[in-house]
């Protein structure tokens, strides 16, 4: 099974909080879209992931250290590092990113953050 799309377009076009889009046993792509001054919140995971940016203006906070980032820009952040992404412009920030592993279970969409909060079975189960 493989999986093929304008992830630019996707990306940009995602309202979202949080869209799962495409799950393999070793990877998953999920789509986000965080509002201003909205943040994925402080994680640490048992994961690596690879998150790019494609619209909006903020920070990634890896092991308390800020970076600045926009359109562009990527980070790859190592299974263990506590982290948290914020928008700290005026519009969205849109963003892609990969886990490897999966984190959450295919198809899931979070429509807001308030969403992903309550969801508590929204992790990936291997099977």
């Amino acid at each position: 099974m493989s999986y093929i799309i304008d992830l630019e377009a996707k990306t940009l076009k995602n309202n979202n909080f949080r869209e799962v889009l495409f799950t393999t046993k070793n990877a998953q792509l999920v789509v986000m879209n965080l509002n201003p001054g909205e943040e994925i919140g402080e994680e640490i995971h048992e994961l690596d992931q690879f998150i790019r940016f494609e619209a909006g203006t903020g920070k990634v906070v890896l092991d308390g250290v800020e970076n600045e980032v926009s359109d562009g820009w990527a980070t790859v952040i190592t299974a263990g590092t506590k982290h948290n992404v914020i928008n700290s412009g005026i519009n969205p920030m849109k963003l892609y990113t990969i886990y490897t592993p999966p984190e959450h279970k295919d198809g899931t969409i979070h429509v807001t953050k308030v969403d992903a909060l309550a969801d508590h079975n929204d992790h990936y189960i291997v099977g």
